[in-house]
């Protein structure tokens, strides 16, 4: 009977951390599901792998020969996957890539593009939160987020550094400013993301320091939608400047005024034992 690829590594980081709490932060998993795929393991070939549940874990005799092999196992994996790296930059090869902010997505992909004009590219969008546990369970290969979580099991480098704008209807009066001070907010309808955004999070955070309450919420999708309805003059929103494509309906303008607001970072982000593959 075959052994589940991903049952074996739920195993190897459990084993690994000697908790499944910790195997869990390690892989970006919820501990539920790393737990139910240990179970299925043991359950499928009718072993116990470790003496009881109770941190620190310790391994019977099958767990500590299951644990020899998976290291073989894993080591083999990235020996192949280094292997694989440099026939893919010889002979084009591909790209798993995912991330939470499209542009910045985009200038990544056009420049692996033009230094491996023959790789297929897939490319997949998500949320910061979504994004990492496609890394984590190697769905994708490389993923560009705003300020993720640090994980011993990723290496970082940093990419770009980013600050909120005001994206106002062509015709409104603010737009004759230079900036708009972050007090006039507080007299218009906002439009904003759904609550598990990063530009949610940070325009809230701006307006909570500078003491504004705004008049009126429209919360709604996308980027996309947003951006028609400011166009449209449903009411204006905050951006990160890097998602202020060109539009002549939309004037975008850098918040002014009593701003405490961080720079949101951007990393390309890697599995560690992939960050020097080809």
């Amino acid at each position: 009977m075959a052994a589940n690829y991903q049952h074996l590594r739920a195993f190897h980081a459990i084993a690994l951390e000697g908790s499944v709490t910790r195997a869990a932060r390690r892989l970006n998993v919820a501990q539920p599901t790393l737990s139910q795929q240990l179970k299925a393991l043991e359950e499928r070939h009718g072993v116990s792998l470790f003496e009881s549940r109770r941190s620190p874990l310790k391994l019977t005799s099958a767990g500590n020969g299951l644990f020899a092999l998976t290291e073989r196992l894993f080591a083999a994996a990235a020996d192949v996957d280094d292997m694989l790296g440099e026939v893919v930059s010889l002979n084009g090869g591909s790209l798993r890539i995912g991330g939470d902010c499209p542009p910045q997505v985009a200038r990544m992909v056009a420049r692996f593009r033009a230094c491996n004009p023959a790789a297929r590219v897939q490319v997949r969008m998500g949320n910061a939160r979504e994004t990492m546990r496609w890394l984590a369970e190697a769905e994708i290969d490389a993923a560009i987020t705003s300020d993720p979580p640090v994980d011993s099991q990723f290496t970082y480098d940093p990419l770009y550094s980013d600050h909120l704008s005001v994206a106002l209807p062509a015709d409104h009066p603010l737009t004759a400013l230079e900036t708009t001070p972050i007090e006039r907010l507080g007299e218009e309808t906002l439009l904003i993301r759904e609550a598990t955004s990063k530009t949610r999070a940070f325009t809230e955070q701006a307006l909570d320091s500078a003491g504004i309450e705004v008049r009126e919420t429209l919360e709604l999708q996308s980027r996309e939608t947003i951006r028609e309805a400011v166009a449209l003059g449903l009411g204006v929103s905050v951006f990160f400047s890097s998602e202020c494509p060109p539009d002549p309906r939309i004037v975008y303008r850098r918040l002014s005024g009593q701003v405490r607001e961080r720079p949101l970072h951007g990393y390309l982000v890697c599995q560690q034992d992939r960050g020097e593959a080809r």
